[in-house]
This record gives structure tokens, C-alpha cells and sequence, in this order.
């Protein structure tokens, strides 16, 4: 049981490094401006608010599933400092305990 709520809680916890981080932000900005572009376009040809909101709501969901889930091409490079890697020859107190 304990192999599977650590399994689900690393999917869920969503690590992703830098350069992640960086696609990540330009697929949002490409998909949500296509999205955007697409949606006043067809809208406008259409004379169809309706039809605006919804390829534009199409849009946001479709941005939605390829950025939120912590998707492995988001953690390709992962930093060596982070939490679980041993830093050496560093000593740090805080009030008086060693703690590095």
C-alpha cells in the first residue's frame, strides 16, 4: 500500500526543472494566442460569439492538459542541488545546531 500512495504522490507532486519551466511557459503562450487567433477569426467569419467562446474554451482545455500534468519532457534536467543530493564541506548553524 505504501508503494502506491508513493507512486501516486509523485505524480501528483509535479516536479519539473528549469528548462521545464521554460517550455512549459512557451507552450502555454504559443497555444493559448493560437487559440485566441483561431477563435476570433472564426468568429468573426461566422458572425458567432458562440462559437468564439467555445473554440476559445477548446483552447484553454486543450493548453490546460499539455502544461498542468507534470509530464516527464517537463523534468529532463534535473538540478543536482535539489532536496535528496548531499551538499559537502558546507557547515551551517541555525540557532546554534549544526545542521549542514
Amino acid at each position: 500500500m505504501d508503494q502506491i500512495l508513493d507512486q501516486a504522490r509523485d505524480v501528483f507532486e509535479g516536479q519539473i526543472d528549469f528548462e521545464g519551466q521554460r517550455l512549459a511557459e512557451l507552450i502555454t503562450n504559443v497555444l493559448l494566442g493560437a487559440a485566441g487567433i483561431i477563435a476570433f477569426f472564426v468568429g468573426f467569419m461566422a458572425q458567432d460569439i458562440k462559437l468564439t467562446l467555445y473554440i476559445g474554451l477548446g483552447g484553454t482545455a486543450l493548453t490546460f492538459l499539455a502544461v498542468v500534468p507534470p509530464w516527464p519532457l517537463y523534468n529532463k534536467d534535473p538540478e543536482d542541488w535539489l532536496p535528496g543530493h548531499a551538499v559537502s564541506g558546507i557547515n551551517i548553524d541555525v540557532d546554534g545546531k549544526q545542521v549542514g
